[in-house]
């Protein structure tokens, strides 16, 4: 009553309550600046060099440009490609209504069923003897990591070093993929930069003198980033070579059926290994062949001795995966088992898939004739010699950044070219570009 009939005392109180509340948010903003913050010390990390190149290349404004960075596979017009077979599978999928339950910690019984017989081949012994567990992962890399962890916590290591052997180069992210399961990568010969071939005297050479029990990662096909692939021959030599040594063969396929366009013939040696007894462990990716990259699809397989033994490794898959994401999706596991277990889609699938392989392999054939037709001197037969979606192109990191900066053509500093970034339309540029930063 006292403050409506005194103006002034209501404006008195207006203002003490205000310079009372202005205390209380001073004191909170200084006390949360005096505050220390838990992750002030955290320091910015680098930037993914792919991923970078792409953010470099979507802001370029230069018409012509090209990306031939990019890790996921174009059609002649430069777009994304989405399979009709899966196109099929995925209306197959929504039409049956499905519901969204969890799927279990190792993914659908139909899908590893399919998936392990899509590795080894339907009538492999490791598949009809029921001595194969395989566990549906988040794609390739989740499937590395997965056997990574179980590898770091179940391989007896030789001196008691968790290392795995990878070749020279390899993918960069196996170097991030391994160390974060607690082992650390050493190198292997492969890669020969004077042929732009394989070093394959030099690979045994370096195999030959690593531990015996060691465990190496091996190239299913495709090998990325140079497209360099042993032969069959090669391939049956490393597998006596492995067994003397008593090596653990650990297979990354990525690429089946994306390399020749023939799921069996892109898993040949993989599956010479496993013919001579090998107890192999086997990535898989439908990414690159399904093109279900954000669909994340991939599993892991680790061949036993028997049935007994696979059940057990199943197990402790099982308890390494629940901690980690507890259960893998399952829209993109269920188109991929209606591609594989409907007869049509299958037979559907394999055409464009090998559709695909073709393109690649012809694109290359094309930049070499092109080369060839501006006048290079230079042997580009390293081009088609190599094999899958990546070439290991032979230009130093001075050209590269010729390429980049002079002709807006986007690759790696190390000279890889991401082949289905080359078109019908820019390959003529392209060739020039090559042509003049190799002449020089």
């Amino acid at each position: 009553p006292l403050r409506a009939r005194h103006p002034i005392g209501v404006s008195l109180a207006t203002m003490a309550l205000s310079f009372s509340l202005a205390r209380r948010i001073v004191g909170a903003t200084r006390s949360s600046a005096c505050f220390n913050s838990f992750w002030s010390h955290v320091e910015e990390g680098p930037a993914d060099p792919i991923l970078g190149l792409t953010e470099k290349f979507k802001k370029d404004e230069f018409p012509s440009k090209i990306n031939l960075g990019v890790g996921a596979y174009r059609d002649d017009s430069g777009r994304p490609y989405v399979l009709e077979a899966v196109r099929k599978a995925e209306a197959q999928v929504v039409k049956g209504l499905l519901d969204k339950e969890y799927s279990p910690i190792v993914g659908s019984g139909e899908f590893t069923k399919l998936s392990a017989q899509l590795a080894f081949g339907s009538k492999s012994s490791v598949i009809t003897e029921k001595r194969v567990t395989t566990a549906q992962t988040i794609s390739g890399t989740g499937a590395l990591r997965v056997a990574a962890d179980f590898v770091s916590k179940f391989h007896k290591f030789p001196g008691g070093k968790k290392v795995i052997w990878a070749s020279t180069p390899t993918w960069a992210n196996h170097k991030n993929v391994f160390p974060a399961s607690g082992m650390a990568v050493e190198a292997y010969g492969y890669y020969d930069p004077k042929t732009y071939g394989l070093d394959f005297a030099g690979m045994c050479s370096s195999l030959n003198a690593i531990p015996d029990g060691s465990v190496v990662l091996l190239h299913a096909c495709a090998h990325n980033p140079t497209g360099v692939d042993p032969s069959l021959s090669q391939w049956q030599e490393l597998s006596q070579l492995f067994k003397k040594k008593q090596l653990l063969p650990f297979f990354d396929m990525a690429y089946q059926g994306f390399a020749s366009g023939d799921p069996d013939a892109d898993a040949a040696g993989m599956r010479q290994f496993v013919a001579d007894g090998h107890h192999c462990i086997v990535t898989q990716s439908y990414a690159k062949n399904m093109g279900l990259y954000g669909e994340r699809v991939g599993a892991v397989n680790i061949v036993c001795s028997d049935k007994k033994e696979a059940h057990r490794v199943d197990t402790q898959l099982r308890i390494l995966i629940r901690p980690n994401y507890s259960s893998p999706p399952i829209h993109g596991a269920r188109i991929a088992t209606f591609v594989l277990a409907e007869p049509d889609l299958r037979e559907l699938w394999l055409k464009e898939v090998k559709s695909m392989a073709d393109r690649m392999n012809n694109m290359r054939t094309v930049l070499v004739n092109k080369l060839k037709e501006k006048g290079s001197q230079r042997d580009w037969s390293h081009i088609t010699k190599q094999i899958g979606m990546f070439c290991y192109s032979g230009l130093t990191p001075a050209q590269v950044k010729h390429m980049i900066e002079d002709y807006h053509i986007y690759l790696t500093n190390d000279g890889r070219i991401s082949i289905t970034g080359i078109t019908s339309a820019n390959v003529d540029y392209l060739a020039d570009a090559l042509h003049a930063v190799t002449k020089q």
